[in-house]
């Protein structure tokens, strides 16, 4: 039996959340996953994730919201496609049919056709589905974090904010799991530049729970973006007891923490957080954040000069596996940085070639919509990059940097392609490419002051000579 601090059917149905099941079980068992999610961790004393929706389906094996939490949760990790997982595809169909054959609510119906939608690489329509929930149902935790991971897949910064604003004011502190908005708040006024209001909203969640990771998270963003190198790294060690415990996000919070040691040249200390953290928890879980994560680490790295000995050809072996997915460009781009890379010259082709032909009929997904003007194109300046064409990646990379939004993730993740306009611009031969690399310097160092990463470009553009 499941604790018995989780909600059943009553306590749901008193919340305006009420579950078309007649399981008690099932319902503290999907509160007990719903948890999880929001917490970011496999809480061993319940199972973890799998052992919760194993004996969920078990308690309840028609409970339509049951098979949208488990169902959907496989689908926002996005390491899997419908296209070419017959299993997940025909977990959703069954979602659909058992939907269609209830008397269910009007709440739970949406929730299945945001599952559904998302499944089909629909993600703004999912979030607008997920949005009409929170309307009529504005505690509802399930749709407001399907939705934030929706709009951080789509780049939608502001909605990411907003969909959380709108329904702060009717999350009373009794209610379980509201300190938790505060992060989720924060991470969104952090991707719209808002840094200190960002700082002060993470700091009120950990001050409610210390073993937030999502805040913990935003304030490592809030130091990444504003080069408070020192601040970051005392942070993030003075905390980490607190947020190691939250498996699903501790190797994204060690990335970042990586990611100062790379901004303070001390390149020796972000390969060591890479292989006793980032590599070995990505090679354990298989998880898309892990290894876009891991891709990421390494490739800034090289950017910087620093030699990375085998480890692209260990990751390949986690990212080979994905090439035809193309669930998000964000995904396809991390798995070409491995297999240029680990110089698997197939892989690279294949991953190209699968993106262009996927453009060429993109249906309602809109990832495959975005990927012949984008994703196509950043792909290219990458496989360019890594062939010496410098001035080739230019070429491709200056036009859609606005653009670059898009392919979603945050501002930190997604600067890995300012750096690579800046080093291509740089290593250019074209003499108006590398004023460019100049001018892009400077407008780094305006909206992010006293970096060092800045200033060792810096250094290498005055040796130019331009």
């Amino acid at each position: 039996m499941i604790a018995s601090s989780f909600r059943d059917c009553e306590a749901w149905r008193a919340e305006g959340l009420e579950l078309s099941t007649s399981s008690n079980e099932a319902c503290k068992l999907y509160d007990a996953i719903l948890t999880q999610y929001v917490k970011w961790r496999n809480d061993e004393t319940l199972g973890g994730f799998e052992g919760c929706i194993s004996a969920l389906q078990t308690a309840d094996p028609n409970f339509v919201m049951g098979h949208v939490m488990s169902t959907g949760l496989e689908l926002v990790a996005t390491a899997s496609s419908t296209r070419l997982n017959e299993r997940l595809a025909s977990a959703v169909t069954r979602t659909v049919e058992l939907a269609n054959s209830q008397d269910i609510t009007p709440r739970e119906k949406l929730h299945v056709k945001a599952m559904e939608l998302f499944s089909r690489g629909n993600f703004v329509k999912a979030c607008d589905r997920w949005e009409d929930i929170l309307v009529d149902h504005p505690t509802d935790l399930l749709a407001l974090k399907f939705a934030h991971d929706g709009y951080f897949y789509l780049g939608a910064q502001t909605q990411m904010r907003d969909s959380v604003a709108r329904v702060l004011p009717h999350w009373k502190p009794h209610i379980p799991l509201s300190s938790y908005l505060k992060g989720l708040y924060s991470f969104g006024l952090l991707e719209t530049r808002c840094y200190d209001q960002a700082e002060k909203v993470a700091m009120e969640g950990l001050r409610l729970t210390p073993d937030d990771a999502w805040s913990v998270h935003s304030v490592a963003h809030v130091y990444e973006m504003k080069a408070e190198v020192d601040k970051g790294l005392k942070f993030m060690e003075s905390r980490e007891k607190d947020w190691q415990v939250c498996d699903v996000l501790a190797s994204h919070n060690y990335w970042h923490w990586a990611l100062y040691f790379i901004e303070k040249g001390q390149y020796e200390a972000a390969l060591q957080i890479y292989d006793s953290q980032v590599f070995r928890r990505c090679k354990a879980t298989g998880s898309m954040l892990d290894t876009v994560d891991a891709s990421s680490l390494l490739y800034r790295l090289e950017m910087e000069g620093v030699c990375t000995k085998g480890r692209w050809r260990e990751l390949l072996q986690v990212t080979q596996p994905h090439t035809d997915d193309h669930v998000t460009l964000f995904n396809d781009l991390h798995f070409l940085m491995a297999s240029l890379g680990a110089r698997e010259t197939g892989t690279s082709q294949r991953l190209l070639e699968g993106l262009r032909e996927l453009a060429k009929d993109p249906g309602d997904n809109q990832q495959h919509q975005l990927a012949g003007t984008l994703g196509v194109p950043m792909c290219q300046a990458l496989m360019e990059y890594d062939q010496g064409n410098y001035s080739g990646a230019v070429e491709l990379l200056y036009p859609v940097r606005y653009r670059a939004v898009d392919i979603g993730g945050s501002d930190a993740q997604r600067d890995i392609f300012n750096q690579l306009l800046i080093h291509a611009a740089l290593k250019s031969e074209d003499k108006h490419h590398q004023k460019l690399g100049r001018c892009l310097l400077v407008e780094r160092d305006a909206a992010r002051p006293n970096s060092a990463l800045t200033g060792r470009l810096m250094q290498r553009a005055l040796a130019l000579h331009v």
